[in-house]
């Protein structure tokens, strides 16, 4: 069974920000947790809790690991070279993805975390050229049926839409508190919706993805803007319109940041359109790989958290 096929609209659809929440555990849990060779499995341990967390309490039909094959794809860095440029530790050459800076005891854990996820039978997804968050957007417009989205990323928030029951689940203190992001919710604190939350995104800026934004123009005059003009394209008319009720230092400074914000939107907006592989994303009752999974579990002492994730699935 593959992904595609048409499923009823009564399926729930889980969507995992992988990377995020494998950093999330591995900050969250503390380094002294080892395998019996001393090698710290903070990240995978923590990981593992996090989805027997989640399928717990949230029971999705489906569930899906997304994963960054490029973590910073170069169609994006052609249009803003400063985007994540600050978080590259060796840049790699053409054709190849860069290579991210992360905590060295970090990067060992993740390809134990894939065999972990492979054996278990959880699908997991990542796509040559693409980052998780297109993945997900792509799975997320997709769906038949609702979809709950797990990350601490705020770029996915605009992928939410009441319409067709998509939300963001934010953690807000590990997987056991999250924030059930809808469109109420992102309209009372960023005064817009799902869909106009990329156009906000990229007047604002974010730092932490080196994308510098309109000077002068932060959250709240952003939301203002979209709130007034209806959207980036719309807000971009009224530089132009001299009835426009924008004030000189806005319509000098969108003007000035126009090459900017003809190329953000790519940029920013999740891709809709990633060419999937073939996948199974049905929950597993059981491991798809019990050999496996048992070296496994012995090789880095997994013990009660891949206990508990079983444990969850078998229900």
């Amino acid at each position: 069974m593959t992904y595609g096929i048409m499923r009823g609209v009564t399926r729930r659809l889980m969507l995992l920000d992988t990377a995020s929440l494998y950093f999330r555990a591995y900050f969250g849990v503390p380094d002294s947790v080892r395998a019996p060779d001393g090698t710290p499995v903070n990240a995978v341990r923590g990981l593992l809790d996090f989805i027997a967390r989640l399928v717990q309490d949230h029971r999705p039909d489906e569930l899906v690991a997304c994963m960054d094959a490029d973590w910073r794809p170069a169609w994006r860095v052609e249009l803003i070279p400063s985007y994540k440029a600050h978080r590259v530790a060796v840049e790699t050459g053409p054709g190849a993805p860069d290579e991210e800076e992360v905590p060295d005891t970090l990067s060992p854990q993740v390809p134990v975390i894939e065999a972990v996820l492979d054996a278990v039978g959880v699908a997991r997804v990542g796509v040559a050229g693409y980052e998780a968050d297109d993945v997900i957007g792509t799975l997320a417009v997709r769906a038949a049926g609702p979809v709950d989205i797990v990350t601490g990323d705020r770029d996915l928030f605009q992928l939410v839409d009441d319409a067709r029951g998509v939300r963001v689940l934010y953690p807000v203190k590990g997987v056991g508190t999250l924030q059930a992001v809808d469109e109420e919710w992102l309209r009372g604190r960023y005064g817009v919706g799902g869909r106009g939350y990329a156009d906000l995104a990229a007047l604002r800026g974010d730092p932490s993805d080196g994308l510098p934004g309109v000077p002068g123009v932060g959250e709240k005059t952003a939301a203002k803007l979209l709130e007034a003009y209806g959207d980036l394209a719309g807000v971009m008319a009224a530089v132009d319109d001299p009835a426009s009720r924008l004030t000189p230092a806005q319509r000098r400074r969108l003007a000035e940041a126009r090459e900017y914000v003809a190329v953000a939107p790519k940029v920013v907006r999740v891709a809709h359109d990633v060419p999937l592989p073939p996948f199974d994303p049905a929950l597993p009752a059981g491991p798809k790989d019990p050999e496996a999974l048992r070296t496994l579990a012995e090789r880095w002492g997994l013990g009660g958290s891949l206990e508990r994730l079983l444990a969850v699935l078998a229900r």
